[in-house]
């Protein structure tokens, strides 16, 4: 049975005393733990979600930047073909020019030939 408080000692109240310091101070953290893990759950919780809208923002920056990608490749491959178009319509020009030459270079020995036999 209970002792009343009028029958308890001193020591016997003391020891009581402390015994519920200790409970109180085991609850105060407990609690404070508590909260402190409530408060890194919702840290965690928001760097997630961020998390979660900078990968997505990395996903369509990754998208776009394959599109320029291939945009940038088509028109390197464009000016790829022009210039080789360009190099084979300048040595076509280069040829007939050489042709046009020496054409004009057998008119001209015949001329001086001709003009030789005249005198």
């Amino acid at each position: 049975m209970p002792e009343k408080d009028a029958e308890k000692s001193t020591a016997d109240a003391l020891q009581q005393w402390r015994a519920a310091e200790r409970s109180v101070a085991v609850a105060r953290r407990g609690t404070l733990a508590a909260k402190v893990a409530a408060n890194a759950a919702a840290e965690a919780a928001e760097a997630a979600t961020a998390m979660g809208t900078a990968a997505k923002e990395a996903l369509a920056a990754m998208a776009l930047a394959e599109t320029s990608a291939a945009k940038t490749a088509a028109a390197a491959k464009a000016t790829v073909l022009a210039a080789q178009t360009d190099a084979a319509d300048a040595e076509a020009e280069a040829s007939m020019a050489e042709v046009d030459e020496v054409e004009a270079q057998r008119d001209y020995r015949a001329a001086a030939e001709r003009a030789a036999r005249e005198k």
